[in-house]
């Protein structure tokens, strides 16, 4: 059984995502909060990860979105959003990613996915994940996906 952790806001963690393709400016940007010791211990992170021994194989930011100015259908305002769901390349087709994708589902609300490659789509929509129509002003990507709870 494979274990999804909440992943600590350190510098442990930060330089565990160097290792990933899609390290980018929400990772700098906690760097730079650790470096001028602006965060809290308990804060609570964003970050899920699965860890295969000692090493961080998969990660993925989650968090929780109210947004009543912008709801995603005609009475969904309150969403999950996975960004940055990403398996090293050495621990892919281990079940990694569907396990994400699980501990995501078990919150029970609707789920928008930033899809920002097409292999990504497409693992997606094996997790009965769909297009949508989307509002740029809304959206952080070119293309998102929908899950709903059944």
């Amino acid at each position: 059984m494979v274990k999804v952790n909440n992943l600590a806001i350190n510098y442990k963690t930060a330089e565990e995502f160097k290792k990933f393709r899609e390290y980018g400016s929400q990772e700098l940007h906690m760097m730079n909060e650790l470096e001028a010791n602006v965060i809290d211990a308990n804060i609570d992170s964003p970050f899920y990860g699965i860890y295969q021994g000692d090493e961080l194989a998969a990660r993925m930011c989650l968090y929780r979105r109210e947004d009543t100015n912008h709801p995603i259908d005609e009475d969904t305002s309150d969403y999950l959003v996975i960004w940055k769901l990403e398996v090293l390349e050495k621990y892919q087709g281990r079940g990694f990613g569907s396990a994400m994708i699980d501990y995501a589902k078990s919150f029970n609300l609707p789920i928008k996915a930033i899809s920002r490659f097409e292999n990504s789509r497409k693992f997606f929509e094996k997790h009965n994940f769909q297009g949508h129509d989307y509002d740029i002003e809304r959206d952080l990507a070119d293309e998102s996906l929908m899950w709903y709870p059944q």
